[in-house]
């Protein structure tokens, strides 16, 4: 076999050309999605793209540029500095009619100040922004900026989708690897194909003639390498962390969430101890939620190995709350609403208090401040879900929702109908 020479380094030599050539994500590059239609018709928006690192936000960016027939300019903010963005729009005033495309990479490094320079120019269409981040879009880029574009987030990649391009790279590069090497490689970028491409890299620069599991293992972290060989899959784990905390098992809550951080998943663990404090304890304990919210700052603050005492705290404290899934009641309502239920709302709650002389014009909106236990019997629903019931306290039976239900059902006896 003769050796393939890449001068750079492979996960930018392998860098998706094309949506087809995109793993994961399809939320967005399924068959008739409405963001794969919008951007192929060149109608490209502002767009800000969010995730983790590896996830295809770089790749995404860079080919909708390609499509969009402007002058493209790419920075870096991690070392852009607002005179980089001062020749950019200097540009446009040798030509009125110029229009350009801007990527910004890893905008949360731009500060409020850095971002509002180019706000005039994305507001009359001179410049189209196209930004990406591993940091939450709307604690880090400025309100103007998010108004004016459209936000997507990039998921970390399945398991099969890292193999699916590995397959396609190892193919390429001529790389004898077994199978298990693969899926073990495929296991271990933890959601991140840059992660996966560059262990080929390393192997493929080894020039070893036959690379097999053992090998793979040696050369990646311990970690990653007993988080593949114990069969401790990363969704298990969360899931491990998430079903004891709701079953009440604080022991094996401690467990999972050892593992994780142990196998380096701070994050995600922040992230899942955030939603089973809302999903699973919920209105049973409510302040929790605001506990375990301070306690995950904490942890992301400190960073390991001192982040492991909040969530500990935190995780021992979930597991050993009353429980209740009452959030869940949104998914009925977000049910009808899908289905189209509701269009029509009742004329005493709409946001239009003009009242004609037409009684049939009237709002009739009843202020329930000007009644007895501030409480008044009017129709809130649409007349064709006004009998619908989506949150069931029966079988949430728990100190705090008991106590706000008696004072729900008492405040509805008082016969304030007028």
């Amino acid at each position: 076999m003769t050796k393939k020479i890449i001068n750079e380094p492979f996960a930018n030599y392998f860098r998706p050309l094309s949506f087809n050539d995109i793993v994961g994500q399809k939320h967005l590059f399924s068959n008739n999605n409405i963001f794969l239609k919008t951007i192929n018709n060149q109608e490209i928006p502002n767009l800000i793209f969010y995730g983790p690192p590896g996830t295809g936000k770089t790749s995404v960016a860079e080919i909708i540029a390609k499509k969009s027939n402007k002058k493209i300019f790419k920075l870096n903010c991690t070392t852009a500095k607002t005179n980089d963005i001062s020749k950019i729009i200097k540009s446009l005033d040798t030509d009125k009619n110029k229009k350009i495309l801007l990527y910004l990479d890893e905008i949360q490094y731009f500060n409020k100040k850095q971002q509002q320079t180019i706000l005039e120019f994305i507001e009359n269409g001179k410049i189209t922004l196209i930004a990406s981040t591993t940091e939450n879009p709307y604690f880090y880029i400025y309100n103007g900026l998010l108004s004016r574009s459209m936000v997507f987030e990039f998921k970390l990649l399945r398991k099969e989708d890292i193999k699916k391009r590995l397959d396609f790279i190892i193919k390429i590069l001529e790389i004898d690897i077994d199978a298990d090497a693969i899926d073990f490689l495929s296991v271990a970028s933890n959601g991140d194909m840059r992660k996966a491409i560059n262990f080929i890299e390393f192997i493929y620069k080894s020039d070893e003639k036959k690379i097999d599991l053992e090998n793979c293992q040696k050369i990646i972290d311990k970690n990653y390498a007993n988080f593949y060989k114990n069969g401790d899959i990363f969704y298990d784990l969360l899931s491990g962390l998430h079903k004891s905390i709701r079953g009440s098992d604080v022991n094996a809550a401690l467990f999972y969430l050892a593992k994780l951080l142990d196998n380096g998943n701070l994050i995600s663990a922040c992230r899942r101890l955030l939603c089973v404090a809302n999903e699973d304890i919920g209105l049973a304990n409510p302040q929790v939620i605001a506990l375990t919210k301070a306690a995950v700052d904490s942890a992301l603050m400190l960073g390991m190995p001192e982040g492991r005492l909040p969530l500990s705290n935190i995780t021992i404290l979930l597991a050993s709350s009353p429980k209740s899934n009452s959030a869940l009641s949104i998914d009925m309502a977000l049910k009808d609403v899908r289905e189209g239920k509701g269009k029509k709302f009742p004329r005493a709650i709409q946001n239009w208090h003009f009242n004609g002389d037409d009684d049939a014009k009237k709002q009739n909106y009843k202020y329930p401040h000007n009644y007895e236990n501030h409480y008044v019997q009017q129709q809130y629903m649409p007349d064709d879900l006004k009998d619908v019931v989506y949150y069931r306290r029966d079988i949430n039976n728990n100190k705090i929702e008991n106590k706000y239900a008696d004072y729900l059902n008492k405040i509805k006896k008082t016969k304030n109908k007028s």
